[in-house]
């Protein structure tokens, strides 16, 4: 029967040596490139058709104006869905007897529906 160190058919292994690069693993969970990126990046553009979607029309003004970023926080990379239209928040929350319409939001949740992992702030 082999040792730990050595494979199937006798031969010595030595003792294995594990080296992790640091910065290579800041960039798959943290950069803007890494996979994690990308995926969020996936994500964010699913949200941002939903919520252009669900967008109530008038001019088509805020509509044009909701878009995404990926930022870096203290905590790593984070997706960002807005606009940048004065009244979005008045849509969005409702406000003087209109009711809330709540595009970006009800986006992102389409967006994240059946995923975990994900905190909304």
């Amino acid at each position: 029967m082999p040792t730990e160190s050595e494979d199937r058919r006798g031969f010595s292994l030595g003792d294995p040596e594990v080296t992790l690069d640091r910065a290579a693993i800041e960039n798959i969970l943290a950069g803007p490139d890494g996979p994690v990126a990308r995926a969020l990046q996936v994500i964010l553009t699913k949200a941002e058709n939903a919520a252009k979607r669900r967008c109530p029309v008038d001019t088509g003004r805020l509509r044009a104006s909701i878009g995404t970023r990926i930022e870096r926080d203290g905590l790593g990379i984070v997706g960002v869905i807005g606009t940048n239209v004065e009244y979005a928040p008045y849509v969005e929350f409702g406000a003087r007897g209109r009711p809330p319409v709540a595009f970006l939001r009800g986006g992102l949740d389409e967006a994240l529906a059946g995923r975990s992992g994900f905190s909304v702030r």
